[in-house]
């Protein structure tokens, strides 16, 4: 499934461009503990994967990952990197707002970044994707955010209230936010921005 003409074009641009500063050669330093101790299997799904650092990471710790980006420039640099470590991932070319890997519904679901870039995007409803991921992750099974703030002065992001709001009960249980900070990394620069990363567990139906 490809992705809106518009928003796919920009970001292959983007990678054909070189290295992006939200790719930092490894998962965001607020999701290594996630990572490491609280993401649960066998499937998981990083949605908005860029050039696959987190899946690849996420594949190092035994997961069936598929992952998912709408450039078909990020993909096919995430393939290459996958094969290089030896890794099998399932990297797929797929819209946001018209998720649907054959591999749904997920154990877990990571979302590094993508969240917070798409209300930004033309033709882009970010409901759209709010609404499809209950569908995606199975009852019981996890769902992690990570969301540049608002507060951040970037010209994008989300609040809190936005994400309260965005996963409500009865579709998600045990949310919990909390303040962080996203890595980015533009040329020789390391700069640090307020964030939030949210936790929920898919509602048993």
């Amino acid at each position: 499934m490809t992705g809106h003409p518009v928003v796919t074009g920009e970001y292959d641009d983007a990678y054909r461009a070189g290295r992006q500063p939200w790719e930092i050669g490894g998962p965001q330093p607020a999701l290594a503990a996630v990572v490491e101790h609280e993401v649960t299997g066998p499937k998981v799904l990083d949605a908005g994967c860029g050039s696959g650092d987190l899946a690849i990471a996420l594949a190092r710790r035994g997961h069936d990952v598929t992952a998912v980006d709408v450039s078909g420039v990020a993909i096919e640099a995430a393939r290459v990197k996958a094969a290089a470590a030896g890794l099998t991932i399932r990297f797929e070319v797929q819209d946001a707002t018209r998720l649907s890997p054959a591999e749904a519904p997920f154990d877990s679901v990571v979302d590094s970044g993508l969240l917070h870039s798409l209300p930004r995007l033309a033709d882009v409803e970010v409901g759209d994707y709010i609404a499809l991921l209950p569908g995606l992750v199975a009852p019981g099974g996890q769902l992690f955010v990570l969301a540049v703030s608002a507060a951040g002065g970037q010209g994008f992001g989300v609040t809190e209230e936005f994400l309260r709001e965005s996963f409500p009960a009865p579709a998600w249980a045990s949310t919990r936010i909390e303040e962080t900070t996203v890595a980015a990394e533009p040329g020789d620069e390391k700069l640090s921005f307020p964030a939030f990363l949210l936790r929920a567990v898919r509602a048993a139906s």
